[in-house]
Parts: C-alpha cells; sequence; structure tokens
C-alpha cells in the first residue's frame, strides 16, 4: 500500500510527486490532548498510501514548538479521492486536533517532488532533517535549479551516500519566501557540525575558483533564506520514517 502513490505516478507520466504541509502549533495549555487527538487521527485516516502522514517536531527558529504535518507524495489526481466528510475525517479534526491549537496553524503548502536533483542513493529510515527553506528572485527558479544541479554533480561523484531532497513550492507566495526547500537527512546531532568538506569537493569536480563563483551566482538567483531542524515523531505519524530509494529515483 505504501507503493501505492510512486505506482500510479508510474503509470501516468503526466503526474509527479508532491507533498501537502502545514504546521501546527499547539495550546501550551493542552499540548497533551493535541498530541493525543492528532496522534488517533492520523492512526485512522492517514496509515497508508498517498494519504499517508508524518509528523515532526520543529527544533529552531520562530516555528519552534510547533509541529510539522506533511502527507504524501501523492500526483494531484489522488486529492479527489482524500478522506472528508463521509469518512468522518472533517469531523475528527475539527473535534480532536484543531480546538487544541493556537491561531497560528493551519496554512498548508504544496510541494513538488524534484526526483532527478535529488539524492536517495539508499533505502534508510528517516530520524531528524536540516530543512533549507530558500527564497528565489521572481524569474530565477530555473537558474536557481541550474546551480543545484551543480551541487546534485558533486554530491553524485564524491558523496555518493549522502542523502537529500530538493522540494518547489507549487504555490509560492512574495510574503513567505520560500520558494526552494533543500531536505538534508542526518540521524546523529553531532553532524551538523562536521566539516564534510564540501567546498574542496565542489572544485575539485567544477574547477578551482567555482565555489566563489557559484556563491555569487547563488546570491543573484536569492533574497535569502532560513533553516530549520526538525525531529521525526513516530508516535504522532500514520506512517513509518522508513523510506526506499527506489521509490523516490
Amino acid at each position: 500500500m505504501l507503493l501505492v502513490p510512486f505506482l500510479a505516478l508510474s503509470q501516468n507520466s503526466t503526474e509527479y510527486a508532491v507533498f501537502e504541509t502545514a504546521n501546527l502549533t499547539p495550546n501550551p495549555a493542552q499540548i497533551s490532548q493535541f498530541e493525543k487527538g492528532l496522534a488517533a487521527h492520523n492512526k485512522k485516516y492517514h496509515g497508508e498510501g498517498p494519504y499517508g502522514v508524518r509528523v515532526y517536531w520543529i527544533m529552531n527558529g520562530p516555528n519552534t514548538g510547533s509541529y510539522h504535518w506533511s502527507m504524501g507524495p501523492f500526483p494531484w489526481s489522488s486529492l479527489d479521492n482524500r478522506p472528508a466528510q463521509k469518512e468522518g475525517h472533517d469531523a475528527d479534526w475539527n473535534t480532536n486536533v484543531a480546538p487544541y491549537t493556537t491561531a497560528e496553524s493551519g496554512a498548508q503548502s504544496y510541494w513538488r517532488f524534484e526526483a532527478e536533483l535529488s539524492r536517495f542513493p539508499k533505502d534508510f529510515t528517516i530520524k531528524n532533517m536540516e530543512v533549507d527553506y530558500w527564497n528565489i528572485k521572481r524569474g530565477k527558479m530555473e537558474d536557481a535549479k541550474k546551480l543545484v544541479e551543480k551541487v546534485h554533480k558533486v554530491y553524485a561523484e564524491k558523496s555518493p551516500d549522502d542523502t537529500f531532497g530538493i522540494y518547489i513550492n507549487e504555490f509560492p507566495s512574495t510574503k513567505e519566501g520560500r520558494d526552494l526547500a533543500v531536505i538534508s537527512f542526518f540521524d546523529k546531532s553531532a553532524w551538523l557540525g562536521q566539516d564534510r568538506g564540501f567546498v574542496q569537493k565542489y572544485e575539485t569536480v567544477h574547477g578551482k575558483g567555482s565555489w566563489a563563483t557559484f556563491l555569487n551566482d547563488w546570491m543573484n538567483v536569492t533574497d535569502g533564506g532560513e533553516t530549520e531542524i526538525w525531529m521525526y515523531v513516530p508516535e504522532l505519524s500514520g506512517i513509518s520514517g522508513d523510506v526506499k530509494a527506489a521509490d523516490r529515483n
């Protein structure tokens, strides 16, 4: 059942994989009720197939303490049959989850998974993620993707076991400024402080002085960004953190 969205995508070349996401901020006085309701809801309505949900706890930045709710990947066509009023989905959410959140919750985004720009060389289990959001200048997305291709080439040749995903906001907002996301997966927090020698690897692949050129080009296509660290919360999720490389390539 976990393979259903990918089988659907492979059978219809006009569709591609997207994720539906939302940040949920619980009322500080009702976190236990919120977590209980969210866990039960996801296990009942989002435990398999294209509607499977993973939940992450945000560890830093303005959204610290919020929960990132992520459904998918799925083809757009599957949204027409998502759990709704017939199955009691909406009523359950409105009764057991929404009352325990704050007014900051609920804004949804849809992210397109860019398989050709991403690196999923092996099966793994999600534990922690570094999420880099970038604000891409208007009309510069294709230029940004070409620069990401250069980074992808470095990882493919010099760090073949590293895993990361590239995602593009399907409905970007100039106010929000979250147009492109780079998600790196890691197990131990020590990973955050490691020097992985990327600059040297980049210049080995693209030539001496190429890193300075890349930075200049990247600044010309972006208007800044921000980074969040997420921790996968299995007890609140509908599906496990297991990811099959074959499903992402």
